[in-house]
């Protein structure tokens, strides 16, 4: 329930979250968003390093207002699973 409205909020399909990812990563990346594919790995797009990562996954946080966990970050090497760990956030932010 969001406190300040009193409303519960749905959880976004995982197309619309994967549309999001794959922007965000473009943005911070500098490439194009067709360039991306739910299974890109994110280590091997140019320009991507560790710092822009964590860029990537700070935005991430603000945009779904969600904290992921360290352990599922560093898990993850794709757009489809940064999907996965947003989505689960979201679902446990219910």
């Amino acid at each position: 329930m969001n406190q300040s409205t009193g409303t519960t909020s749905a959880v976004p399909a995982v197309a619309e979250i994967t549309e999001v990812v794959i922007g965000i990563v473009a943005g911070e990346l500098g490439v194009e968003p067709a360039s991306l594919a739910p299974d890109s790995d994110l280590r091997a797009v140019e320009g991507a390093d560790s710092i822009r990562v964590l860029r990537i996954i700070a935005t991430i946080e603000q945009r779904y207002d969600i904290e992921l966990e360290d352990a599922d970050v560093f898990g993850v090497s794709t757009v489809d699973e940064v999907v996965t760990v947003v989505r689960a956030a979201l679902d446990g932010a219910r």
